[in-house]
């Protein structure tokens, strides 16, 4: 994960194939801009912020919508549907926010396959 600039504070964060700026909540996938709501934009910097980490269900819900309630709820559910609508190229075989069963969710680009190339 490298950000555009340098500068502490800065909003922009880029890995692998998207940059997001934080701060006007827009998101670029392959040249083509997205503009994300609040939470889309809060949801993505957290996991570009921890990327290769296994971030929890709590952890997320703690860290975006500041609460501790995960029960019954399908809020981060729905939230992560949209962004990984706006950042993969194919959702049925996301190549970069990942599902870890159980536990919650990662952010690692997947490396191409040789076939993939």
């Amino acid at each position: 994960m490298t950000g555009s600039d340098s500068r502490p504070g800065t909003s922009t964060l880029t890995c692998g194939p998207i940059t997001l700026d934080h701060e006007h909540r827009i998101l670029y996938r392959d040249d083509v801009e997205h503009k994300l709501t609040p939470k889309e934009s809060s949801l993505l910097f957290t996991f570009l912020r921890h990327r290769g980490q296994v971030l929890t269900r709590q952890y997320l819900m703690k860290e975006v919508w500041e609460t501790d309630f995960i029960a019954d709820t399908r809020t981060l559910e729905v939230h992560v549907h949209w962004l990984r609508a706006k950042i993969e190229r194919d959702l049925r075989r996301p190549d970069l926010l990942h599902t870890v069963r159980g536990v919650g969710y990662v952010f690692r680009p997947r490396e191409p396959a040789s076939n993939d190339v």
